[in-house]
Formats: C-alpha cells, structure tokens, sequence
C-alpha cells in the first residue's frame, strides 16, 4: 500500500488522482487527507482535486515536479539514493570560506551534471563551501529561483533531485560542503497554489504572497517551512541553508519561526553527528539573530553583512547613490570593517530613520558575519548587472578580496570573481505567461526609468541573451592577466589557512587603522596594509617580513604603491 497525504483544513473533499484513476480521501481531525493506494511506487505522477474542482493541482509537498510547477507531482523516495559520503564529518563555518553559484549560469549546460566538470577548480582555489542559488521548482526553464513555489522539488531543467543529490555527493567527496539558498518569505507569482489548500498566506511582502507564521491555522503552516527545511538538511545531506531575506518574515509569536527552526535543525546536527548551518539574510542589523537562545538570540549560525559590502563597495568604486549614501564619509569603512554594522542605532539617510542596533564585539564571534564584495544581489540588481570589473581595474578589486579574506569575518565569493570575468550577471525569468512575462519585462525598466535608465540599456529579463551573458565564460582563465587574479584569491586563500590569525574571529583581538586612504588591519603580529589612495602610501612599521605582495620594505617603514596590498608579519 501507498499512503498520500495532503493539508486541506478547509476544504469539504479532497481526490487523489494516479493518471486516469480517482481515488477519494478521508480528513482527519487535524485537517490531513489521506489515501492508501496499492501499486503507487517511485514514478506515479498524482495531483489533488479539492471540492468540485475539475483541475487537479500539485502537491504543496512535492519532490519532484518533471513537468513543471503547473503539472502533477511525481512519487520520489530519497532512500533510494546510493550515497557515497559516509566518511564526510562536515565543516564548521568559523575559518571557511563560502563561494556562491547559481547552477543554471554556472555552465553553459546549466545542470548539476555539468557543473561536476569545475568542482576541481573550487579544491583548487581553497574554499570551504559552496552555497547554491535556490533550486527549487520554479514556472519556466531559466530564473535566479527566487520565484519558486514548489520548494521541496528540484527544479527539472537542472536535473531534478538525483542530480542534486550526485552533485552534494560529489562536492562532500572532494572536501566541499554545500549550502542552498532558501526561500520563505514569500512565493513565486506562477504556480503558487497553496492557498487553495488552506490558510497558508497572510498578506504580502514586496515579493509576493507572505506565509501565515502567527494567525488562525498556523502550526501546520510553520510545520510546513521546518520540515522542508529539515527534508533538505537530512534528505540531500547538505551542510546548510542560507534563508532568504528573513526580515520579511512576519511572526508576532512568542517563539519566532527562526528560533523554532534553529532548535529543530540543533536537534537534527545531533542526529547526524556533524554540524549544520543556518546563515539569514536580513537588513535589521541586529545581531539577535546570531546569538545564542541561551541569551536570548534565535540561534542561527551567521548572517549576511550588506554593510560590509557597501562600505567597501563605496571605497572600491567612489558610487554613492541610493543606499550607498551614507557609506560616503571618511570613516565609513574603517568603522564598518571594525563593528560589522554601520548603522548600529544610527541615522540612515537611505531609510530615513535610525537603523540597527550596536553590539559589544567582545561577545560576538566575526565569523557569524558574511564578507563579501559580490554577491547575487548587488550584482544582478544593478540595471546592467555589471561587476565590480566594469568599473574598477583588477588590480583595485585584489585590494578589496584581501580585505575580505583577511578579516574576521566568513568571506564570500561569487562564482567568476575570482578570474575577475568580464561577464554580467543580469535578471532573467522565463515565465510562460506572455501578460505575466511582460508585467515582469515592464515592471524592471519602470523601476531603472526612475533611476534615469534608458528602456533600451535595461536587458529584457524575459530574453535568452540575457542568460547567455550571464552564463560564466570558463574559456577567460587561459587568458594571462584573468589567471594572475585567479592565482592571487587562491593564494590569499592559502594565506588564510596558513596562518591562523588571518582566520581568527574573535573581533576584538583586530584592529583597523585608516588614512588617506590606505588600511591597516591588526591580525595579531601580522599587518595587513591595503592602498586604495591615490598616491603611495607610507606606513611606519618596525621591521616586516613580507608574507605576500611587493612593498617596499624600509627601516622603520613599508612603502604602498596606489591599488596595491601586503601581508606582512612584524
């Protein structure tokens, strides 16, 4: 026999349909509708239909969706995957480095399977993990996967779960953990029928419809998100989740969502016998989220630190428009490299109102702050999604890459910086309904219009070119001067395991000295001097002993050429 199962509180009956047959279902007193159905094995395509409805819907708990969001679900059992990674122990986030890609723009192919072909160039260049770009269904071929609405299924045109599970296989075989990109706060705009089985939605965020965290019917609701989250955890072996920009979670309860999640992703690192991580993305700038629940915290792992970007991208690239703003003055980045948060209940001009809260970096650990000067977002939200390359040289953004890799904090690469390719990472979608697909084309341009772009210089979204150009351009690493900044992130990433104290998280053993535009972080008896002035940088130091990059070393001082870095020890 086969059971299905579906939450439907609302609804007076509920058919399962296997192909041509229907089989009705009988409601339980929580509000589940289940079938047993002998003969229903790995393979059975199943939808449900509600009340009198004529169009079966996917399940909302589907694995597996091989004719997209639209069609019925396919029966999938993860155990019968042969995994090959008993050995793997895991990797814990303080020391590692994180390299962010998304599948479908990481090859040409943009599948699992082919993305096998470069997990040797990730050994190496020496990072830690890699965290993928959602890979949950989503309506069309080609997306970012932040529209995704069928989250336990894999999205197909990748490869579907077997892929996804060789290629997490792949990865802990050869050093690697994995990380996925999550998304909770909100729903894709095609194919999102959830709310046609029960009280899942309650309101919107600017994204789309929000979930119902804390209203009438919720538990189920919240028991749907943990258990897709712990189904990704146990079920594929990964490493981690990165959750997707959790301030727009909206949860009055007296336990939030994060700290439930956080306990019951605890209690699973336990069962599995290695370390799990949980990093958010929020805008609060507030460090409850990364302390422990002993204190108070919800307990997740780390977070993404968009002030860091910001304070090194305005001191990398001179651009102060929008939230940048405020990262204009002299001691922006000094400060922000120091406390993780610029806006630590301070004024934001960006927002208009105070923002954030500070923290004492005596009883936060830096690593549980992610560093990095690209990212999916700051690159694909700028209206040509152009990267730091296009505006500065090479040779400024290896300033900012040892800032990076050299601090306390968890650094973070996006797939390409590290050869410094010359190739976008632009917004694209590929949804099937024209009015849907141009709501989505107008809405971008509308948006940059206000912004004093040209319809013409915003990339159509909904364009296959507009993948082209953003599917990684591998051929660029035979070129000399893309494999000399490739051969400098790998080398500073070595440094980093070399020598512990570039690694070292604790916050309040670094210090960062600034003037005219030259940086000195304190590592313990190393410096790490960075020239992003215009002129050559004299820094008084007593003896050095040059680690990496060639300053010259004087007496009493070492001499920084403009857009240059050292690691010294002294």
């Amino acid at each position: 026999m086969s059971d299905f199962s579906v939450w439907a509180p609302e609804r007076d009956r509920v058919r399962l349909t296997l192909g041509p047959s229907v089989h009705d279902m009988t409601r339980d007193d929580r509000g589940w509708w289940h079938a047993d159905v002998p003969g229903a094995e790995d393979g059975t395509d199943y939808a449900f239909l509600l009340d009198d409805d004529e169009t079966p819907l996917p399940d909302p708990r589907s694995a597996w969706q091989p004719a997209g969001v639209h069609g019925p679900s396919r029966r999938y059992t993860h155990d019968a995957f042969a995994w090959t990674d008993a050995d793997w122990t895991g990797r814990a986030l303080a020391g590692g480095v994180v390299y962010e890609l998304h599948v479908g723009t990481f090859t040409e192919q943009g599948t699992f399977s082919a993305a096998l072909d470069h997990l040797d160039h990730l050994v190496e260049l020496g990072v830690d993990f890699v965290e993928v770009l959602p890979v949950n269904a989503f309506d069309g071929t080609e997306g970012w996967g932040y529209d995704g609405v069928a989250w336990g299924a894999v999205h197909d045109p990748y490869g579907g779960p077997e892929a996804f599970k060789r290629f997490v296989d792949a990865c802990h075989n050869r050093g690697l953990g994995v990380l996925l990109d999550v998304v909770y706060n909100h729903l894709g705009p095609s194919g999102a029928y959830l709310d046609r089985f029960g009280p899942y939605f309650a309101g919107r965020t600017i994204w789309g419809p929000a979930l119902n965290l804390d209203g009438a019917l919720s538990d189920e609701v919240r028991r749907y998100v943990i258990d897709n989250a712990l189904s990704w955890l146990r079920d594929y072996h990964l490493d981690g989740l990165r959750l997707d920009a959790v301030h727009a979670l909206v949860d009055k309860g007296a336990t939030h969502l994060l700290e439930e999640l956080a306990s019951e992703v605890d209690a699973l690192t336990a069962a599995v016998r290695r370390p799990l991580t949980l990093i958010a993305e929020s805008d609060l700038n507030d460090v409850k989220l990364v302390t422990s629940r002993d204190a108070g915290g919800y307990g997740l792992t780390a977070q993404w630190c968009d002030d860091l970007h910001h304070a090194l991208h305005v001191a990398l690239t001179g651009e102060i428009d929008g939230y940048y703003r405020d990262f204009g003055t002299p001691d922006a980045l000094g400060r922000t490299l120091s406390h993780a948060f610029f806006h630590a209940g301070t004024w934001s001009s960006f927002r208009q109102r105070t923002h954030g809260r500070a923290f004492d970096p005596s009883r936060i650990s830096g690593h549980r702050f992610l560093a990095y000067l690209q990212n999916h977002d700051q690159i694909g939200n700028r209206a040509q999604g152009d990267r730091l390359t296009a505006t500065i040289s090479p040779a400024r953004q290896l300033c900012g890459a040892a800032i990076v890799l050299t601090s306390p904090y968890t650094p973070m690469l996006f797939m390409g910086e590290e050869w410094a390719t010359t190739a976008p990472w632009q917004f694209f979608a590929s949804f099937e309904d024209p009015e849907l697909a141009a709501a989505v084309r107008n809405g971008r341009r509308k948006e940059f219009a206000e912004h004093g772009w040209g319809e013409s210089e915003v990339p159509d979204p909904m364009d296959v070119a507009t993948v082209v150009r953003s599917t990684l351009p591998w051929g660029e690493l035979a070129d000399p001067a893309h494999r000399a900044v490739y051969d400098t992130y790998r080398e500073l990433i070595a440094l980093r395991r070399r020598h512990p104290e570039l690694s070292d998280p604790r916050m309040d053993r670094y210090r960062v000295e600034t003037e005219d535009g030259a940086l000195v972080l304190h590592r313990g008896s190393l410096r790490v001097l960075v020239n992003l002035g215009t002129t050559t940088a004299e820094i008084e130091t007593d003896g050095a002993e040059v680690l990496f990059g060639r300053p010259e070393v004087r007496d009493k001082s070492v001499s920084l050429a403009p857009d240059t870095f050292a690691v010294i020890r002294v």
